[in-house]
């Protein structure tokens, strides 16, 4: 990661030489924000770029003085991982004003400032619309007042806007996720774990009340990720009659043995004709109506507060950077932009088509037209439950090593089979517990609870099922199977390819089967993301804070971290992106000792600054002779006298611990959709009473590529794939890897060629949203 010449071309396209940026955070604080003013700051510096701080947001621009402060690279160091906003935010009643609008542009202008990057909610981003619509005749004004030279409203005509989204209730139409909304669910779901404990132990129901005034996305993920009974949300009343159907059901899963039960009510709950449904009132009616011990927890800003997670870090990263860009590519004639993501790409939409379906929303919501309020919002939608004429049989397994996320996969897929009316199998230890006929019928009952839990309570292993073909053949023969899903990383894409080949010699292999990706090592053809990855940059990313965190005070010291992931370089990459590296070595980007020698010596002028602490991390199998001793005794010589040196190999830990909410999401999404494909390959190829599959798009993997999740034939990956080192050939990540060395103050070429371009806001059709399935 050595110091490379800046690409020439780009600095011609977008060079900020001469321009100043403004960033100021407004409205509510959301984890990741400092992130997202880090990365604005750094990515500016890099493209020549003069950035200043607004403190105390729409405020601190409307009283100028020491608000508005010019800043450098060290300014923004050692706040990724801090919670909340560091430039701090305010409501300001006088920038609604002309007036106060007035004073901000004569704030502005005295610094040249005429790109503002503003990070909040929609009430923040329509105020800084209006502004920019205001902004010539601002300047007029001024001029006529005296205030400003007439040469000033010729060289600073118009004022470029563009937002991002810091929000922890992820209720801004046009992107996937807000920046601090995985954050908060991290909130959530750590206590909702905490109490779920508590609760058993003493029989109890606990009612959990999140934040959502205008969203129930908190509270439906959270329901999701925790397996709650019942959720409540704005967008999406409970019909008539819903206290009645609430407390059968939680009598129900009572009378089945079950000694807890959790309710998750956003806080701007309703019923179907607007009345709010509190907290209280469904504690009070759980007692009346059933007599069960109740509490009430409602969780309140702890859930605004805490280190911001590994994706909030990245995705405000990411989002910076496009920011910056955004600023400099645009025009008089362009409209004010939101950068937003969507899957896992990043797109600009311009800002007011984004506020105002937003705002369509809340109008949907108060007239009560439920369902077009959660068409409108779109995230929200699944698709509808078919239950089949005949019943099959389906089997699940995990293979390979176990991933967090993989036991929400499995209570996904056999919950969703069972209502889609399957009989769904459950087969323990892998293909070699296939072959030794380690394999039974599960019920819905089976896999309660499973969603918070680690690793494979199936029990998983590598072994590949061709040296048991026969075996497995007879038993899905003598267990009458009709379709099978994988859950797992290579290994299980491997087993996949196999059994796809043995078709030709059993015919009980021609049924449809699925893969679902799961390894925290991300190297899976044909997915930007498996279950498990998630948990394990979480872990790394800790574990870095507290590892950087445990040389404050002490001399200047750099920390060499070892991850897991194979050949893959996704968790040193991603962990080194939101853990705030100064170097991350992979085997996908091969190293020199001369490249090594650099980076040591970047290291040595960053700590004649005020930064005194180094990370760098290296991924295993990065490269066999630079190991981490190697790498670790080479800082330590070469450092002698500016910095000490400290090693952590974080092992096998990476596998280990509680799943994060996104791996829970992801886990129980991903295997619903694949459950669903399971039936519909099922439907066509029943015939005279039997299944028979044996076309190639009859055995696939579901895998999220960029904006969509699709099924991909197994086979048609295979030239995707690099198997004697079992990593894809192309990696989408590998982008980000010059986002991480500008970041970290390294001169280098970015790719702009995948950066977004404007695009209009996406409607869904009515089909498209059907219905919440809860």
């Amino acid at each position: 990661m050595a110091d490379q010449p800046a690409d020439k071309k780009f600095f011609e396209n977008l060079s900020g030489a001469g321009k100043a940026i403004g960033v100021l955070t407004s409205g509510g604080d959301a984890q990741g924000m400092n992130a997202a003013v880090r990365a604005v700051v750094r990515m500016g510096i890099y493209v020549e770029a003069k950035v200043y701080f607004v403190y105390e947001g729409y405020q601190g621009m409307v009283d100028g003085g020491d608000n508005i402060v010019e800043v450098s690279w060290e300014s923004v160091s050692s706040i990724l991982q801090v919670g909340g906003t560091v430039i701090g935010s305010a409501r300001c009643k006088e920038f609604r004003t002309r007036e106060g609008r007035l004073k901000a542009a004569f704030n502005l202008i005295q610094r040249g400032i005429t790109n503002l990057c503003v990070i909040g909610g929609d009430g923040s981003l329509t105020g800084a619309n209006l502004f920019r619509e205001e902004w010539s005749g601002l300047l007029e004004e001024l001029a006529q007042n005296g205030k400003i030279e007439e040469e000033a409203v010729k060289k600073y005509v118009y004022l470029n806007i563009v937002g991002m989204v810091g929000s922890i209730d992820n209720d801004f139409c046009g992107t996937d996720m807000t920046i601090g909304t995985d954050s908060a669910l991290h909130r959530i779901i750590e206590v909702v774990d905490a109490i779920m404990t508590t609760a058993q132990s003493h029989q109890r129901t606990f009612v959990l009340e999140v934040m959502g005034r205008h969203c129930g996305y908190l509270a439906l993920v959270s329901a999701l990720a925790c397996g709650a009974d019942w959720v409540f949300i704005p967008e999406y009343p409970p019909e008539e009659g819903w206290e009645e159907q609430m407390c059968v059901k939680l009598s129900e899963n009572r009378a089945r043995k079950k000694r807890l039960n959790i309710i998750i009510v956003a806080e701007g709950a309703i019923d179907s004709h607007n009345k709010p449904i509190t907290s209280e009132e469904v504690k009070n009616l759980v007692v009346q109506q059933l007599g069960f011990d109740t509490r009430v927890t409602i969780l309140g800003h702890v859930q605004r507060g805490g280190t911001p997670s590994a994706f909030d870090r990245i995705l405000a990263s990411r989002m910076g950077v496009e920011a910056v860009l955004a600023l400099l590519e645009a025009t008089q004639d362009t409209p004010a932009c939101v950068v937003s993501l969507s899957g896992n790409q990043a797109v600009r939409l311009p800002l007011m088509e984004c506020v105002q379906m937003t705002q369509e929303v809340q109008k949907a919501m108060d007239e009560r037209k439920f369902c077009e309020a959660v068409r409108l919002r779109g995230r929200y939608n699944t698709s509808n439950h078919t239950h089949l004429s005949t019943n099959f049989n389906v089997a699940v397994l995990n293979v390979g090593a176990p991933a967090a996320g993989m036991n929400a996969a499995v209570r996904s897929a056999i919950r969703v089979g069972i209502t889609e009316g399957h009989n769904m199998f459950a087969v323990t230890d892998g293909f070699e517990g296939f072959a030794n006929g380690q394999i039974k019928e599960i019920s819905w009952g089976d896999v309660g609870g499973w969603t918070g839990q680690g690793g494979s309570l199936l029990g998983t292993k590598r072994t590949l099922p061709a040296k048991y073909l026969e075996k497995i053949a007879d038993q899905m023969r003598s267990n009458n199977i009709n379709a099978l899903m994988v859950i797992g990383g290579f290994e299980a894409y491997l087993g996949l390819l196999e059994l796809s080949a043995a078709r030709e010699k059993y015919d009980e292999f021609c049924v449809p089967m699925v893969m679902v990706p799961a390894t925290v090592s991300n190297n899976v053809p044909g997915s930007d993301f498996s279950i498990g990855a998630d948990t394990a940059l979480n872990t790394i990313t800790d574990t870095c804070d507290r590892i950087k965190q445990s040389a404050s005070g002490t001399k200047r010291r750099v920390f060499i971290i070892e991850t897991m992931g194979g050949y893959c370089g996704y968790l040193a990459n991603m962990g080194g992106l939101a853990a705030g590296a100064d170097a991350a070595y992979i085997f996908e980007e091969k190293f020199d000792i001369r490249e090594l020698q650099a980076n040591v010596e970047h290291l040595t002028e960053k700590m004649k600054t005020s930064i005194q602490r180094g990370l760098v991390l290296r991924n295993e199998n990065s490269n066999e002779n630079y190991t981490t001793d190697f790498i670790y005794q080479l800082y330590s010589e070469e450092g002698k006298g500016v910095f000490d040196c400290r090693k952590n190999v974080l092992g096998h830990m990476q596998q280990g611990g509680a799943p994060s909410p996104f791996d829970r999401n992801f886990g129980t999404k991903i295997s619903a959709k694949a459950v669903q494909w399971i039936s519909k390959k099922l439907r066509e190829t029943y015939r005279k009473g039997k299944v028979f599959a044996n076309t190639e798009d009859s055995v696939c993997l579901l895998g999220m590529r960029r904006r969509n999740l699709l099924f991909q034939p197994v086979v048609e990956l295979k030239d995707q794939a690099d198997f004697v080192h079992r990593i894809p050939k192309e990696q989408w990540w590998l982008k980000l890897r010059p986002l991480m060395k500008i970041l970290a103050k390294y001169k280098t070429s970015y790719d702009v060629s995948d950066s977004g371009q404007l695009e209009h806001v996406a409607r869904h059709s009515p089909k498209e949203a059907e219905t919440v399935a809860i």
